[in-house]
């Protein structure tokens, strides 16, 4: 693998232990008996190797982008914990024993470590702890919690992506607007102002980064017409429809960004749809979205938004 680090052009996320692996053991431990016996048990457990979390898949298969250059690292993760640097232990013998390529991590007992986003130039934290996400949306950053069960992973390297739009890769100004009126109200208003770009949300760096390794794979591509099978593909899954659609679409160009697939539900049910896309991660700003979904494909709630509250 390339050791060749630069912070401003790779992609570079930061993982929460409680987002990578299954915590629900020592977690239980932490609430029934204490902050002492955690400890200790942690200790004794130093060599079981922690089982995989929601984030895991999508986390394995990022880090594996970093194959198609030579010549720097693409992705890098670091873990974020609240646990201190020695119950951190296992968290990164663990890592190593999933085979891993993770070397940077930063513990602080007891403290939200989303603080460090800004000097490793992070697009993107997640956490299954809801107030250090909270909090970090707050203060400007991209930030999701984990939601829902762990799912099996095939061990395989593409990597597919889902997002919601609005409150997602956008604002949630237009969201805003629809709740202020009516459904008539808001597609007419979508619909004179379908050419001009919402303003960017909290995911569109992240986005921006994907497309950079997307790059990548589509000069492989071209220099092998036919023979190179892409890895990543992103879609969006959203509840606009027609003629709201437009301004989505009009939006992510004037960015400058993209994406391969588009889903207008015009507000159906978006869990089946997951099923049979089956993204390895799916980011919504609404929870009542994440709920339906998270049985079917590892989900992140961003909470951002008048709708969360932010």
């Amino acid at each position: 693998m390339p050791e060749k680090l630069d912070l401003e052009r790779a992609l570079v996320v930061g993982v929460a232990s409680s987002a990578l692996f299954d915590l629900e053991a020592s977690d239980a431990v932490f609430r029934e008996e204490g902050e002492e016996r955690y400890r200790a048990y942690q200790r004794e457990h130093l060599d079981d190797a922690l089982e995989p979390g929601v984030a895991f898949p999508f986390i394995r298969r990022l880090l594996a982008l970093n194959d198609l250059s030579e010549e720097e690292r693409l992705v890098e993760v670091v873990i974020l914990s609240r646990n201190d640097p020695e119950t951190g232990l296992r968290v990164m013998r663990s890592v190593q024993r999933h085979g891993l390529d993770i070397t940077r991590a930063i513990f602080m007992q007891g403290q939200s470590p989303y603080r460090f986003m800004e000097p490793l130039r992070m697009s993107l934290f997640l956490s299954a702890n809801e107030a250090d996400v909270r909090e970090a949306i707050s203060m400007g950053f991209a930030a999701g919690r984990v939601v829902g069960p762990g799912i099996d992973d095939d061990g395989g390297t593409d990597l597919r992506i889902a997002f919601d739009f609005d409150g997602v890769l956008a604002t949630d100004s237009a969201e805003q607007f629809y709740q202020k009126g009516s459904l008539e109200e808001y597609q007419r208003n979508e619909t004179d102002l379908a050419d001009e770009a919402l303003p960017e949300g909290p995911m569109a760096d992240f986005l921006g980064k994907i497309n950079r390794i997307q790059a990548i794979e589509d000069a492989r591509s071209a220099s092998n017409p036919g023979g190179y099978q892409r890895r990543v593909r992103v879609a969006v899954v959203t509840a606009r429809s027609a003629p709201a659609h437009e301004r989505a679409i009009n939006s992510i160009h004037q960015w400058g960004l993209r994406v391969n697939d588009a889903f207008f539900l015009g507000g159906i049910d978006k869990g089946p749809i997951l099923a049979v896309l089956e993204p390895h991660i799916f980011f919504d700003d609404q929870r009542r979205n994440i709920d339906t979904t998270s049985h079917l494909a590892p989900s992140v709630h961003i909470p951002f938004g008048k709708l969360n509250g932010a």
